[in-house]
């Protein structure tokens, strides 16, 4: 986890509503002080950036110092490293809290010190007069020196300036009077002095070309623009030509040039061939930066191309070819041989003679350079020879500038950037190969156009004061300093007693109204001039405030702040401090009040809030302002995002919880690689943390959480690695190249933070199986470079795949073919077989042989075949494919057969011998189809194979189906295996017969079947009678009417037991019922004898009823004897009906009354 604590407070003097932000007079305490840029976001780990506590402040104008750039940056830098130590966090992951900011020892970005360049030299910058005050004329915007414009467009001139009152403008052309007025073309913008010319009318706009110069001018002075050089773009076609092919020997140098039409600017030049492809440059091919194309040696394949120099104008946005150059390459190898190509010493194998480096650019052994101090060095060394020279950079006596010293064009080129005078010296190239080495040297001077070491700046004196403008530059060589004043020579302009030139400066004594005037210091040398712009103000004003009254400033807590007062007055006012109205000055201690007037409190604490109050005084009165201080809670982010490893397509959450000020409003955002990060669909943006579903490659890197609120922030990072699958493997090269080897080696990819495990290479042929690749060999990660066996007469392609613990990469881009030579195959095809597709033929396969095996051109099988056992000559033939088919053969007969494959250079070894069998037909019937039934539950099949069984078998089938006289039950089917001759079944009933059919099987299909039936049991006879008499009609009736009876009888008994009725029931002999019966009293009847016995036959169960006793052939007789029995045929029914009349009748002597349910009984 990164930590990053930058703590930012919304500047030294917090937020303020100041409308008047824009003044930059800080030395007067005019505007807005610089430091609150620079708290606003300056603040970096080295926390806030201000300037050294010796530091008195800047000067006012009148007396004291003023910081140039290079001495304010240092104050600040050495404060920023004086509290690093103190703030630094206590151990990893510590907070340091308490009245010291938390930082880390990270350097500042660019713009900080941007900031810093900027902002701190205004402290001491330019006096701003109120606008409402009496003024010369200042410019504020001008064109650049050197104005090119675009010649399809209209020209503008800038020139914007100020004043009081506002100025008047003219220009001059070429040092003359422009008269603005005869050129209808011409027009100047109101109340600006912007020169525009309007071409829509017509006209050229080179006629306007010239040196032009901006005058400013109202009744205090005259101010002056730089004078502005305009040009108009040129982009100028190419002239034809007709261009002869250049002839050139293999192995020589050659330089293409491009000489482009001059432009203005000048135009980009690259190369491409006429269909606008670009020119392949490397460290033997490449372009100059004077735009000729470099060839240090010419190899066959670069006439593969032609050349065409084009040109891109910026202005026009036009790109101009020159017609394109042809190469013709003399060689002693004609044909692009890959195997020499590839070769390890690639020039001597195509007959090139190595050569000594040698220089194209620049020629011989010494030259010399001029730069200008500021600009870019460019030095440039383009050798010759072969092979193709190494370029190496030295400066005599001493380093390369490091931090300014680049490489560019394959190291052909050095570039130092923002040149000074200590760059200059003696620079050398060396060119090097295995053949030698020359060098070149360079000698380097360092000129430099005029540039500000004290620029003048705008004077403000009270009557009666003393002041003095300084104009001091320096240049190489020294510029001269030449004075105007409103834009006249100061020689020429009216003598004044107060004034008085001393070289680079102008003093001014007991200064008067009169003594107005704006001054122009021009110093120049042979390389360029500069120009400014100063005036003299003599003005007589009371003190006055220039920001609103009543702001209100909030700063965080412990935070260095300051509080500005911009105020106005001449003579210049002295500033005071007071806080809540207290009547002591607020300066020493926790306070400093600077000489503009800001009161900075070095550590704002809580009881820090309050009132401020400043009063400035000077002679002429005074004035005051009050400024409300509020301090807040610093933003802490206290749980941080952490360094996270993850596999691709995982989900990763990163944390960023924030305490802050409650009564500031938080914003918590994220930065990706320090770039504001785009919250796509599979992001999930929370208030405390970020989270990223299905991680993917391109969301590793650095993320950054920022909390912020209007007054500070807290920023936190945390660095997310991505596990992904490895970039391809390139750039792969065939090296010692031999019949059956070779040696390929490759440079790895990335392997995005997952450590290659293996590399696997494929290869390709275009013989056989063209586009098709198959893994060759497989080695491990840690190796670049293999030797691969090779089979003869393949022409082989390869490519590499990286392999680690996410994935494979994608395939390399292939390398180049490599063919080996040819030989007779080492091997026969795999697989041969023989079987029959009809059943007079044999079927002979195999698997072809691949290209890996074929060993040569036209691979060929020799099929050869055989009868088994009979010793008869061989049949053979020759076949191109993988299948030959034998006709008229008998059938399922073995045979021998040998297949061998053959190519161009001979035949295979001796093949195996392999048994293949001619084409099946359906089997006969199974042999001694037995069917044995030893008792009535089981049936016993048996068979034997068929005699014939005319292939190989695969099975049985036996269908089977029971049959009772007429009726046939289903058909069942039962399948068995080859080697299964006995089948048991269980009888569904024990009177059914069975009828069997037994086939075998063959892939052919069932052949001829065997049919038999189950033996008839012994009483076959009786059963079909019973059969035959169940399915009579009459019997059925029949037996439904007994039923019917049945149930009559049934019903009636229920119903009478269930009313409760008596039936006293007596024998024949006429016995009477004794009172000691307990059966008469309860009324109850029993159906018995007098001896109280169960009926022959029957038994009594518990509730006095009779059950039946073991018979199936009769019913129980209610009655004595054997009256009750069944007849022979079964029937009862008239022996019944008798005995209940009779029973019925004596039942009804006694009975007390008739039973109504004696109807049913005499229906019965």
């Amino acid at each position: 986890m990164r930590r990053l604590a930058a703590r930012g407070a919304a500047g030294d003097a917090g937020e303020a509503a100041a409308p008047a932000a824009d003044r930059t007079d800080c030395a007067r305490g005019r505007g807005r002080s610089p430091w609150r840029l620079i708290d606003l976001r300056a603040i970096w780990d080295t926390g806030v950036v201000l300037p050294a506590a010796d530091w008195k402040g800047p000067s006012s104008g009148v007396a004291g110092r003023r910081l140039n750039k290079a001495e304010a940056l240092s104050s600040v830098r050495k404060a920023q490293f004086e509290r690093l130590e103190a703030a630094r966090p206590r151990g990893p992951g510590s907070r340091e809290r308490g009245p010291v900011l938390r930082m880390a020892g990270q350097q500042p970005p660019p713009w900080v010190l941007a900031a810093l360049l900027l902002c701190l030299p205004s402290l001491g910058g330019a006096i701003e007069i109120p606008m409402d005050l009496s003024q010369p004329p200042t410019i504020t915007k001008q064109s650049v020196k050197d104005h090119i414009v675009d010649p399809r467009d209209n020209i503008l001139i800038e020139c914007e300036a100020k004043g009081n009152p506002a100025p008047s403008f003219h220009w001059t052309r070429n040092s003359r009077f422009f008269n603005i007025a005869k050129d209808p073309r011409v027009s100047m913008r109101r109340r600006s002095g912007t020169l525009v010319i309007d071409f829509r009318s017509g006209g050229r706009p080179e006629e306007y070309e010239g040196e032009y110069q901006c005058f400013a001018r109202n009744k205090f002075g005259t101010a002056l623009s730089n004078r502005i050089r305009l040009q108009v773009s040129k982009s100028p076609l190419w002239p034809k030509e007709n261009l002869d092919p250049v002839v050139v020997q293999e192995g020589a140098p050659l330089t293409l040039q491009c000489n482009p039409p001059p432009g203005l600017p000048s135009p980009v030049i690259f190369w491409m061939s006429s269909s606008m492809e670009p020119i392949t440059q490397d460290k033997r091919v490449s372009q100059g930066h004077n735009g000729d194309l470099y060839f240090s040696n010419v190899m066959l394949p670069d006439m593969q191309t032609d050349y065409s120099c084009n040109a891109r104008f910026h202005f026009t946005h036009t790109i101009q070819q020159k017609d394109a150059f042809t190469l013709k390459v003399l060689t002693n190898h004609p044909y692009n041989d890959s195997s020499l190509r590839n070769h390890p010493d690639m020039y001597s194998a195509r007959g090139v003679a190595e050569r000594t480096p040698s220089f194209m650019y620049p020629q011989g052994t010494a030259s010399s350079q001029m730069v200008l101090r500021g600009m870019d060095l460019l030095l440039e060394c383009i050798a010759s020879g072969v092979p193709t020279p190494d370029i190496a950079w030295y400066k005599k006596g001493g380093d390369l500038p490091s931090d300014k010293a680049k490489f560019e064009n394959f190291n052909k080129a050095l570039r130092i950037t923002n040149v000074s005078e200590e760059d200059s010296g003696e620079y050398f190239c060396l060119a090097s190969n295995k053949m030698g080495s020359i060098r070149h040297t360079i000698s380097v001077r360092v000129k430099a156009a005029p540039y500000w070491l004290d620029e003048p700046k705008n004077l403000i004196l009270a009557p009666g004061e003393d002041g003095r403008l300084v104009c001091r530059a320096s240049g190489n060589p020294k510029p001269t300093v030449q004075w105007m004043v409103n834009g006249e020579p100061l020689q020429s302009a009216p003598p004044n007693p107060n004034r008085e030139v001393a070289g680079d400066t102008i003093i001014f004594r007991d200064t008067q109204i009169s003594s107005r005037a704006v001054y122009q210091c021009n110093t120049s040398n042979e390389h360029g001039y500069l120009l400014a712009n100063a005036f003299v103000s003599v003005l007589d004003v009371p003190p006055r405030m220039l920001s609103p009254r009543n702001q209100l400033i909030r700063v965080i807590l412990y935070n260095r702040t300051r509080l500005d007062c911009p105020f106005f007055g001449s003579p210049i006012p002295t500033l005071r401090w007071f806080k809540n109205g207290q009547g002591s000055n607020l300066d020493g201690g926790n306070y400093h009040v600077y000489e503009n007037g800001s009161l900075e409190i070095k550590m704002t604490r809580k009881e820090d809030q309050g009132i401020y109050t400043c009063v400035a005084t000077n002679i002429l009165g005074k004035a005051e302002n009050q400024v409300h201080l509020e301090v807040k809670d610093p933003t802490r982010i206290y749980r941080m995002p952490e360094d996270q490893v993850a596999k691709r397509g995982t989900t990763v959450q990163l944390e960023c919880r924030v305490k802050h000020d409650p009564s500031l409003k938080l914003t918590v955002s994220w930065l990706k690689d320090d770039e504001p990060l785009y919250v796509s669909n599979r992001m999930k943006k929370e208030d405390e943390s970020l989270t990223i579903f299905g991680v993917a490659e391109r969301d590793q890197g650095s993320y950054t959480c920022i909390a912020s609120t209007e007054l500070d922030q807290d920023l936190a990072k945390a660095y997310l690695t991505v596990l992904g699958r490895p970039d391809r493997p390139r750039d792969l090269e065939l090296t010692d190249l031999a019949e059956r080897s070779v040696r390929l080696t490759w440079i790895p990819g990335d392997d995005n933070n997952s450590p290659i495990t293996d590399y696997v290479v494929q290869f390709e042929e275009d013989q056989f199986q063209p586009g098709v690749w198959h893994d060759h060999s497989k080695f491990p990660g840690s190796v670049n470079s293999a030797v691969l066996h090779l089979s003869p007469y393949v022409n082989y392609q390869f490519r590499v795949i990286a392999v680690n613990e996410v994935g494979s990469s994608h395939p390399s881009l292939p390398s180049e073919r490599y063919r080996t030579s040819g030989a007779p195959p080492e091997s026969n095809p795999a697989d041969v077989k023989g079987e029959g597709t009809r059943k007079n033929n044999m079927e002979i396969t195999w698997t072809p042989m691949n290209a890996t095996s074929a060993f040569g051109p036209n691979l060929r099988y020799i099929v050869k075949w055989r009868r088994r056992e009979t010793r008869e000559a061989w049949s053979n033939v020759t076949v191109w494919g993988s299948r030959h088919v034998v006709g008229q053969t008998p059938v399922y007969v073995p045979y021998e057969i040998r297949v061998q494959a053959e190519n161009d250079f001979g035949k295979g070894p001796e093949p195996d011998t392999v048994i293949g069998y001619s084409g099946e037909d359906l089997p006969s019937a199974p042999r001694r189809f037995r069917v044995r039934q030893p008792n009535l539950e089981t049936i016993h099949l048996e068979w034997d194979h068929p005699e014939h069984p005319n292939g190989i078998l695969t099975g049985y089938t036996l269908k089977y189906v029971a049959f009772n006289g007429t009726k046939v039950g289903k058909q069942i089917v039962e399948n068995f295996s080859p080697n299964q001759t006995k089948f048991t079944m269980q009888r569904a009933d024990p009177v059914s017969r069975y009828r069997f059919t037994l086939s075998a099987r063959t892939q052919v299909g069932s052949g001829e079947a065997a049919t038999e039936e189950s033996p008839a049991p012994p009483n076959e006879a009786y059963t079909n009678n019973q059969a035959d008499i169940a399915t009579q009609g009459w019997f059925i009736g029949l037996m439904c009417a007994v039923a019917l009876l049945v149930l009559i009888l049934l019903i009636v008994c229920f119903i009478k037991r269930s009313r409760g009725g008596k039936y006293p029931v007596r024998e024949k002999k006429d016995v009477p019922l004794g009172p000691e019966d307990p059966k008469e009293e309860d009324g109850s009847f029993d159906y018995s004898d007098e001896d109280n016995k169960p009926l022959q036959g029957s038994q009594t169960s518990l509730d006095g009823t009779i059950k039946q006793q073991e018979s199936d052939d009769s019913l129980v007789d209610y009655g004595e004897g054997g009256e009750g029995q069944f007849n022979e045929d079964g029937s009862f029914i008239g022996q019944y009906t008798v005995k209940k009349d009779k029973e019925e009748t004596e039942g009804n002597e006694s009975s007390e009354a008739t039973s109504p349910v004696n109807a049913i009984y005499s229906l019965a």
